[in-house]
């Protein structure tokens, strides 16, 4: 399995509606790196611009995600496990919804979030976004928000913060499920899972909260204790 990191950079934050204007991925086996513009089709909000500097100029002789696609797809190539910081929450979806859009099949690629990856594994640290490991790190500031950039920085960050661990260990750990016992957030935190208020449970799943990646092994706790239905 040979790690590739990659970013999005997009229109805004719905994948369902926005689109990716940039895209760039870090091979570091071979050393290699991947960016494109991508023309969205559409005009690129001021607030989004405002945070990578994308503008509809900047895009506007760029080809389509369709067309990159095949060069990104190019080299990506293999067996390969695609990280992105977040990307549970953000980038595989934008990218999936591109390749729809484009009616193009989507390679059986497997993915990995580093964020998530800092959540279970620096839980010392009170924040865990990209800029603040790269502070944590000491890794000199770049030019944050622009994909490649931001490529370069994480694959910075996950080295330090994976140590000397083979990429398919990793991949394996963070996708092992974990036994929680406790509640680990919110007003019933520390308390025992069995222990806790059904509403209270049933109040959690209404709200949409056991929906998100990070939390799907508190989902699965919540089940076996009767607390949920399967």
């Amino acid at each position: 399995m040979r790690a590739i990191f990659y970013d999005t950079e997009t229109t805004g934050i719905r994948a369902d509606r926005d689109r990716i204007i940039e895209i760039a991925a870090f091979d570091p086996e071979r050393n290699q790196s991947f960016v494109r513009l991508i023309n969205p089709g559409c005009p690129i909000p001021a607030d989004a611009s405002a945070i990578h500097h994308i503008t509809d100029d900047m895009v506007a002789s760029a080809q389509s995600f369709g067309e990159v696609s095949e060069e990104f797809t190019a080299f990506c190539d293999g067996d390969v496990v695609l990280i992105a910081h977040n990307n549970d929450g953000f980038d595989v979806h934008f990218l999936r919804k591109e390749f729809e859009r484009s009616q193009i099949q989507m390679p059986s690629w497997k993915f990995l979030d580093s964020l998530k990856w800092a959540r279970r594994y620096r839980t010392d640290l009170p924040r865990h976004t990209l800029q603040f490991l790269r502070e944590c790190y000491n890794i000199p500031a770049n030019n944050a928000h622009r994909a490649l950039d931001d490529v370069i920085v994480l694959h910075k960050v996950f080295c330090f913060m994976t140590d000397d661990l083979p990429i398919n260990q990793i991949y394996s750990l963070l996708n092992k499920p974990r036994e929680i016992s406790h509640m680990p957030f919110g007003k019933h935190q520390g308390q025992a899972i069995s222990e806790l208020p059904k509403h209270y449970v049933q109040w959690l799943a209404g709200s949409g909260a056991l929906d998100k990646p990070d939390n799907q092994d508190l989902k699965a706790a919540f089940v076996k204790c009767g607390l949920l239905a399967g």
